[in-house]
């Protein structure tokens, strides 16, 4: 089975949005969503970042950090993927219902249900990177194998 998820208010996986209401401390500073992290990051050391920071929700942080009136960080294309698994990795450690939710999903396939996005999600046709699906399949993997990447067999005696 396939898991898909988009929007953040949608359970059980709503979670897996960047939307979502699940903030992380990052760099010296608390980000009320992922998505407020990954838009700032396109512009580090700016005062954009820090309007995008203090956005009130995450659709206007997304449109401040789509604003291309701003240059974008020279490196951004080859960084935006770590960036993206830095904060997904973030955010799953710091809450642990979410962390749950996504461990519960085994092994299943996670894809980002979006017809816009055929890189960070599956596109109009389907056939999309689905990035963030990877990424936190990645990072479900990571947790599971526990803090030190062996696998996680339960408490030290």
């Amino acid at each position: 089975m396939t898991i898909y998820f988009y929007g953040a208010d949608e359970a059980p996986y709503g979670c897996f949005s960047n939307f979502s209401a699940h903030g992380v401390n990052l760099d010296g500073h608390w980000w009320p969503t992922t998505e407020h992290y990954f838009q700032a990051q396109k512009f580090p050391g700016t005062r954009h970042a820090v309007l995008i920071r203090q956005a009130r929700t995450p659709l206007r942080a997304a449109e401040l950090g789509r604003d291309r009136s701003r240059p974008l960080r020279r490196d951004w294309e080859r960084v935006k993927d770590d960036v993206m698994r830095r904060a997904v990795a973030a955010k799953f450690r710091a809450h642990a219902d979410i962390r749950e939710i996504l461990l519960s999903t085994g092994d299943e396939e996670i894809v980002e249900d979006t017809t816009s996005d055929h890189y960070w999600g599956r596109g109009r046709t389907g056939t999309g990177k689905n990035m963030l699906g990877r990424i936190l399949m990645r990072t479900r993997g990571r947790l599971r194998a526990g803090p030190d990447g062996a696998p996680d067999r339960g408490p030290r005696r």
